[in-house]
């Protein structure tokens, strides 16, 4: 795993958390929510290959 992912992850995060906070401030509720969303789904693609690899791992350590 490469610690550029993490970066990457944690400045998702920032942004997502700076315009949740813009958009309530601006009275548009729904579409901070959608951002935090939409940032969820984006880092859930990005981690979704390092999950399977785990998963690959533990089951060839295991042999199952």
């Amino acid at each position: 795993m490469d610690i550029t992912v993490i970066f990457q992850i944690a400045a998702v995060g920032i942004l997502v958390s700076v315009l949740n906070q813009v958009l309530i401030r601006a009275g548009r509720e729904e579409q901070a929510m959608l951002t935090t969303l939409a940032g969820l789904v984006v880092v859930l693609f990005w981690v979704i290959q390092y999950i399977s690899e785990l998963f690959e791992t533990v089951q060839t350590l295991f042999s199952l």
